[in-house]
Protein backbone atom coordinates (compact mmCIF):
# COMPACT_ATOMS: atom_id res chain seq x y z
CA UNK A 1 0.00 0.00 0.00
CA UNK A 2 1.58 3.45 -1.24
CA UNK A 3 1.39 6.33 1.39
CA UNK A 4 -0.89 9.44 0.52
CA UNK A 5 1.51 12.22 -0.58
CA UNK A 6 1.69 14.70 1.89
CA UNK A 7 1.06 18.06 1.45
CA UNK A 8 1.79 21.41 3.64
CA UNK A 9 -1.52 21.32 4.53
CA UNK A 10 -1.20 17.85 6.22
CA UNK A 11 1.58 18.64 8.85
CA UNK A 12 0.48 19.80 12.00
CA UNK A 13 1.83 22.65 13.72
CA UNK A 14 4.81 20.87 15.62
CA UNK A 15 5.11 23.21 18.62
CA UNK A 16 5.42 26.76 16.19
CA UNK A 17 9.00 25.28 14.52
CA UNK A 18 10.84 28.43 12.88
CA UNK A 19 12.47 26.04 10.39
CA UNK A 20 11.32 26.14 6.43
CA UNK A 21 8.28 23.29 5.81
CA UNK A 22 10.74 20.83 4.65
CA UNK A 23 11.95 19.61 7.79
CA UNK A 24 8.33 19.66 9.57
CA UNK A 25 7.66 17.86 6.98
CA UNK A 26 10.43 15.35 7.17
CA UNK A 27 10.75 14.53 10.77
CA UNK A 28 6.47 14.61 10.57
CA UNK A 29 6.23 11.45 8.10
CA UNK A 30 9.15 9.81 9.78
CA UNK A 31 7.87 9.81 13.16
CA UNK A 32 4.23 8.91 11.23
CA UNK A 33 5.39 5.99 9.71
CA UNK A 34 7.46 4.79 13.14
CA UNK A 35 4.16 5.05 14.73
CA UNK A 36 2.08 3.21 11.89
CA UNK A 37 4.68 0.18 11.87
CA UNK A 38 4.75 0.50 16.08
CA UNK A 39 8.42 1.33 15.83
CA UNK A 40 9.76 2.86 19.08
CA UNK A 41 12.37 5.40 19.05
CA UNK A 42 15.23 2.92 20.73
CA UNK A 43 14.01 0.41 18.17
CA UNK A 44 14.71 2.91 15.20
CA UNK A 45 17.74 4.28 16.12
CA UNK A 46 18.90 0.53 16.32
CA UNK A 47 18.30 -0.64 13.13
CA UNK A 48 19.33 2.75 11.63
CA UNK A 49 22.79 2.18 13.84
CA UNK A 50 22.61 5.12 15.33
CA UNK A 51 22.17 6.86 18.83
CA UNK A 52 18.94 7.73 20.02
CA UNK A 53 19.98 11.19 20.35
CA UNK A 54 20.89 11.55 16.83
CA UNK A 55 17.17 10.11 16.14
CA UNK A 56 15.74 12.75 18.38
CA UNK A 57 17.75 15.24 16.26
CA UNK A 58 16.49 13.85 13.22
CA UNK A 59 12.95 13.98 14.11
CA UNK A 60 12.93 17.81 15.76
CA UNK A 61 11.42 19.97 13.54
CA UNK A 62 13.70 22.45 15.22
CA UNK A 63 17.00 21.26 14.07
CA UNK A 64 18.41 21.62 10.69
CA UNK A 65 20.91 19.53 10.87
CA UNK A 66 20.25 17.06 8.79
CA UNK A 67 22.37 15.45 6.25
CA UNK A 68 21.24 12.64 3.48
CA UNK A 69 22.47 10.02 4.75
CA UNK A 70 20.69 9.99 8.00
CA UNK A 71 17.62 10.13 5.76
CA UNK A 72 18.82 7.62 3.85
CA UNK A 73 18.88 5.37 6.84
CA UNK A 74 15.76 6.18 8.35
CA UNK A 75 13.87 5.70 4.90
CA UNK A 76 15.95 2.04 5.05
CA UNK A 77 14.70 1.06 8.22
CA UNK A 78 11.19 1.99 7.49
CA UNK A 79 11.25 -0.07 4.41
CA UNK A 80 10.70 3.04 2.28
CA UNK A 81 12.88 5.06 0.09
CA UNK A 82 13.44 9.26 -0.03
CA UNK A 83 12.27 10.97 -3.27
CA UNK A 84 13.49 14.44 -3.16
CA UNK A 85 11.99 17.08 -6.15
CA UNK A 86 12.06 20.81 -6.99
CA UNK A 87 9.20 23.11 -8.39
CA UNK A 88 8.93 26.32 -9.64
CA UNK A 89 7.76 28.42 -7.09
Amino acid sequence: MKNKDLSIDDVPDLSGASLPPPKRMIAYQIEREMGRQGVSRVEMAKRMGTSRMQLNRLLDPDNDSVTLQSLEKAALSLGMRIVISFEAG
